[in-house]
């Protein structure tokens, strides 16, 4: 019995080098495998070349310079029509939020009253500042109604004979005064 015992100990072990060996050929190729399904970068935004606006002298070039190198801006300035802003980034989507940015780059240009460029900067992902999402609610003015109350809360309000006037319809109701609506007339204070 203790010389089966060791005829079967090698066979095992060079089952289990075997076995290991063929893993170790696999994982590489299962790792090369998850790169074909890794997220593909999109382009998004004014994509400028570094060649492009190197070609810009501040105090030389014109907005129409500008736009024949550059195309028209992503945005102005909010209040400042003379400062143009040319925003690329290369983004990259993951699961279940928002595309991850891999790189940004922002060109900002300023013209003068005469349309000549002044100052010319420009901001890369380091520059940015994160502005995180606030989780508060905001309140809202009204009442707060109950299922039965949003699935019955229209039910009688419609008056099809609104606009003959009958004594069942109109704009003044069976009790005698205004009807809902205040037929036309909005709301008054007393």
């Amino acid at each position: 019995m203790n010389n089966a015992s060791s005829l079967t100990s090698p066979s095992r072990t060079r089952r289990f080098r075997r076995f290991a060996q063929a893993g170790l050929t696999c994982v590489p190729l299962l790792l090369a495998g998850c790169s074909f399904f890794s997220p593909i970068p999109e382009p998004r935004g004014s994509l400028i070349e570094k060649t492009d606006y190197a070609q810009l002298v501040p105090g030389t070039s014109t907005r129409s310079d500008v736009l024949d190198l550059l195309g028209s801006p992503t945005a102005h300035a909010t209040f400042d029509d003379n400062t143009w802003i040319y925003v690329s980034m290369i983004t990259s989507p993951t699961p279940l939020t928002f595309p991850s940015v891999k790189k940004q780059q922002v060109v900002v240009l300023n013209f003068d009253n005469g349309g000549v460029l002044r100052k010319m900067d420009t901001l890369n992902k380091k520059n940015a500042m994160y502005v995180g999402m606030v989780g508060a609610k905001t309140p809202t003015p009204g009442t707060s109604s109950s299922i039965l109350q949003e699935l019955l809360g229209n039910v009688g309000r419609y008056n099809p004979m609104s606009g003959m006037s009958s004594q069942f319809g109109g704009s003044t109701g069976p009790m005698g005064g205004q009807g809902t609506g205040n037929g036309g007339a909005g709301n008054t204070l007393p």
